[in-house]
């Protein structure tokens, strides 16, 4: 996911839509919300990239739930009373400080904003306000040139990742790549209502699989196991090859994925050759047999999956580092200006697909750094509400009072510029 591109048009930097939700106080977006080493940040360009953020995590639910209701609202920390909203603005403002530190650093880098990009923003932003209706501009404190700095710091942001991790020589060894492939038969025990008797049968139903299999190692697995019972079927599946020292702080995900017993087996087996017995586990019966002692097209995904890991960590860890050191001040009493409550949403029109993204666009590190931070919709999606690109976490703010339900569509700056 974390695979980025040299070049990236416009049209991929910020594909936001927006709808307003209930009734909501305007904000003063041309207020300092914070300053970066002197820099000052605007209300309005946190604002737009705050919505932007909302209307992904909440169509990332709609997408993988079906329901986005009562995300945002919810406590995330009893302590101080945070709801996950209010992590989620604070988290904004720390992603859009660290893109006014990128700014800075962008000449060490040898990145800038071409002249093309320079107008293709200046229109977009034109015709962001444009297209806008007034009771959105204002709900979203922005103004036009707001706009076109938040899509400035984007494309920067975007530019300089590569050079970044360029400096920390990422390289993956070749026993964290190399992957072994097999394919297996998981018959389950687990669940109190099952009784011995039924788990003396599975045991027997997974002896007649592999008695079948050692007759036939190269047999199709799955068929063998539906003529055992109609419900089972075969997975393949890949490990590591090389066993990881139980002292590494690099946890293989894909190996800890199966039984330390089926791995022990597995690692024990040639090429196409079947284990002599059943595997039996807590939780089930294992029929196993390892396909390739060295997985070619495994081990190469492998190893690109390993290295955007480790590129986006370092990534991470830098600018971090970066805006740790940087010298930060925030107006916490503007900031509470800015709040994200499930009364108040903004969701994003169906996008039309354009031919004008030249590479592959994907999710920015801050993205999956703080989509992690969002309360889960699955494994990626973790403690608080997410965003394919980035959810996030934050300050404090008062709940809002809402009156009359309302709705305005708007056009985003990237439609604007396709």
């Amino acid at each position: 996911m974390m695979k980025r591109t040299a070049a990236v048009t416009l049209a991929g930097i910020m594909s936001v839509g927006m709808l307003t939700g209930c009734g909501s106080k305007t904000i003063d977006g041309t207020k300092t919300v914070a300053t970066v080493d002197g820099t000052e940040i605007p209300l309005g360009v946190v604002s737009l990239y705050a919505r932007q953020q909302q209307e992904q995590t909440t169509a990332m639910y709609m997408s993988y739930m079906g329901s986005a209701d009562n995300i945002w609202d919810q406590t995330a920390d009893e302590d101080s009373g945070k709801t996950y909203g209010d992590q989620a603005v604070e988290s904004s403002l720390k992603s859009v400080e660290t893109m006014y530190i990128l700014k800075e650093k962008a000449a060490d880098y040898k990145v800038e904003v071409t002249e093309d990009e320079e107008k293709a923003i200046a229109d977009a932003a034109s015709q962001f306000m444009a297209s806008n209706g007034e009771d959105t501009i204002k709900e979203l404190g922005v103004t036009e040139d707001q706009v076109k700095t938040l899509l400035e710091l984007l494309t920067i942001q975007k530019k300089i990742y590569d050079p970044i991790v360029a400096e920390g020589n990422i390289t993956v060894s070749d026993d964290e790549a190399n992957q072994s492939s097999f394919t297996y038969v998981s018959i389950s025990t687990s669940g109190d209502d099952v009784t011995d008797e039924q788990k003396e049968e599975k045991k027997k139903q997974a002896q007649e699989i592999l008695d079948k299999m050692k007759e036939d190692p190269t047999a199709d697995m799955s068929e063998i196991a539906k003529s055992v019972d109609d419900s089972y079927s075969a997975v393949e599946g890949n490990f590591t090859t090389k066993e990881s020292d139980e002292d590494s702080e690099d946890e293989d995900h894909s190996s800890t994925a199966y039984p330390d017993e089926v791995l022990k087996v597995l690692r024990g087996l040639k090429d196409g050759e079947v284990a002599s017995d059943i595997i039996e586990t807590d939780t089930g019966y294992y029929v196993v047999r390892l396909d390739k002692v060295h997985d070619d097209d495994a081990t190469a995904s492998k190893r690109e999956s390993l290295k955007n890991s480790k590129e986006s960590t370092y990534y991470s860890d830098t600018t971090s580092d970066w805006l740790d050191s940087a010298k930060t001040d925030v107006n916490k009493k503007v900031l509470k200006t800015l709040k994200i409550t499930d009364k108040h949403t903004f969701t994003a029109p169906t996008p039309t697909p354009t031919p004008e993204v030249t590479e592959e666009a994907t999710t920015t590190p801050e993205a999956e750094k703080e989509a992690t931070e969002t309360p889960a919709a699955e494994e990626e999606v973790t403690e608080t509400p997410e965003a394919e690109e980035e959810a996030t976490e934050t300050p404090a703010a008062e709940e809002e009072v809402t009156e009359t339900p309302a709705a305005t569509e708007a056009v985003t700056p990237t439609e604007a510029a396709e």
